[in-house]
């Protein structure tokens, strides 16, 4: 497919997937989530959705039950998107931990106090 129609499907599924997050982290207060990338299959088959948690201590927890939920997030996702792509892709999440890492070695280098 062509790579134009490709990032403009991966840029509309994670506006969305993030707008769907902050409307529901409102009632939690002091946890961010943030989409950091969407990568849809090329046969719009599967879309691999990184998010970054905020604090990082809740982040396999929240993973945990965000991944519980996907069927609702893809129905959701489905009446935003439904007029614009004829194929809604299945949902994974992942952790994005580049941040930590990169915060990990900032501290090892002594950059970082």
């Amino acid at each position: 497919m062509d790579n134009t129609r490709m990032s403009r499907i991966n840029r509309l599924i994670q506006k969305e997937i993030s707008d769907l997050f902050r409307q529901q982290t409102q009632s939690l207060p002091g946890t961010l989530i943030t989409v950091t990338s969407v990568t849809v299959s090329p046969d719009l088959g599967i879309a691999r959705v990184r998010l970054s948690i905020f604090p990082s201590e809740k982040a396999e927890e929240l993973l945990a039950s965000i991944r519980a939920n996907t069927k609702a997030i893809r129905y959701d996702l489905g009446g935003r998107v439904g007029k614009q792509l004829r194929k809604l892709p299945e949902l994974t999440f992942f952790i994005d931990d580049s941040l930590d890492y990169l915060e990990r070695i900032d501290s090892l280098l002594g950059l970082k106090e």
